[in-house]
């Protein structure tokens, strides 16, 4: 089975501490919680919005109280879900394909997907005086983060549905799909050894600053134009011995999505500064403004598109059918959600094994 991984944009991995404010003597509940420590993960860019605005504004801490929070950031989900088996990190923010992949390589028994976090946030762009249609494909080279990765599956599942034939190790085929790191997919662009990318946030808009035209947007190919492009894991381990803590971060979950739904432009900047902390760097106004308003921050994983998107790796020969029952656990969302009066979620059948 080829490994499925999310990909990062510039960022870099490290163990620290939260830079929230000190935590409070108990949590938002009042009680102090199980673990003293949370070790939370994800990624520096913008399809993790949830821990990065939540994180910077404190909304995390606050519910967990006294647990201190430790963050770790990563470049792609490989490494993420092999901390996460490691005991590095407790939950993490990952991409689908990850998520997959880590749960059927243990044979189920390794993490538990507890909630959504986003959907959308990614494009086909492509060089104008090259590709005018997606009837120009053929013959040309894109771009996709990393072989197996949760863009690469969607790219080539796309091709093979308009009848191009392409080899998924090699990306070798009727369409040349080549594997980019996002960090130099705009380098490659400029240079013209790519005409175009499947690409995520902000590498995709990133590439309309240099010129690039959007071609698809892959939330149009998805019913109700939703897909999950981020959710939650927790280790099982984990899961079962601090169900308390997990609640908690799950509330902070909620909790900042609703922030940024109500605050639009308060997240989008804070989430721009904790990728200037992360990353080295801020985005630009013509990079993050796009970006952002095409992801869609939600607490519904989304589960009938984890399938779907299994489903399409298995056709692009990436994967062995895979067995997801029992990959998700929204028992806890869903009593968050239901103190807050909002309806439940559901698994699309894949709760139980």
């Amino acid at each position: 089975m080829a490994l499925l991984s999310a990909c990062g944009y510039g960022s870099k991995s490290e163990d620290k501490k939260s830079g929230s404010a000190a935590p409070a003597a108990g949590s938002a509940s009042g009680a102090k919680l199980s673990a003293d420590t949370v070790k939370i993960g994800y990624f520096a860019n913008l399809t993790h919005g949830t821990p990065l605005v939540g994180l910077q504004e404190g909304i995390f801490q606050k519910e967990l109280g006294a647990t201190q929070i430790k963050t770790q950031v990563f470049n792609a989900g490989p490494s993420e879900i092999e901390a996460l088996n490691a005991g590095s990190i407790d939950i993490g923010w990952i991409g689908p394909s990850p998520a997959i992949n880590g749960y059927t390589q243990s044979n189920g028994e390794s993490l538990k997907i507890i909630g959504g976090s986003a959907s959308g946030g990614v494009k086909l762009v492509v060089n104008p005086d090259k590709i005018s249609s997606l009837d120009d494909l053929k013959g040309k080279k894109i771009a996709t983060p990393q072989a197996g990765n949760t863009q690469d599956v969607a790219l080539l599942n796309y091709l093979a549905g308009k009848g191009y034939k392409v080899d998924a190790k090699t990306g070798a085929g009727d369409v040349s799909v080549v594997r980019s790191d996002n960090k130099v997919t705009p380098d490659a662009y400029k240079q013209g050894s790519i005409d175009g990318a499947w690409a995520p946030e902000p590498t995709a808009s990133k590439l309309v600053t240099l010129g690039a035209k959007v071609l698809l947007n892959e939330k149009d190919i998805w019913p109700d134009k939703k897909f999950v492009i981020t959710n939650i894991i927790v280790s099982q381990k984990f899961l079962k011995e601090h169900p308390d803590v997990v609640e908690a971060v799950l509330r902070g979950s909620v909790n900042t999505n609703a922030f940024i739904k109500a605050n639009p432009d308060k997240a989008k900047a804070d989430a721009n500064e904790a990728i200037k902390k992360e990353a080295g760097s801020a985005l630009d106004a013509a990079i993050l403004d796009p970006a952002w308003q095409d992801i869609d921050f939600l607490d519904d994983p989304l589960a009938n598109t984890l399938q779907a998107e299994a489903d399409h790796a298995v056709t692009a020969g990436l994967l062995k059918k895979p067995n997801l029952n029992g990959i998700y656990d929204l028992t806890l969302l869903n009593k968050v959600l239901a103190a807050q009066g909002q309806s439940a979620v559901a698994d699309a059948g894949l709760g139980t094994k």
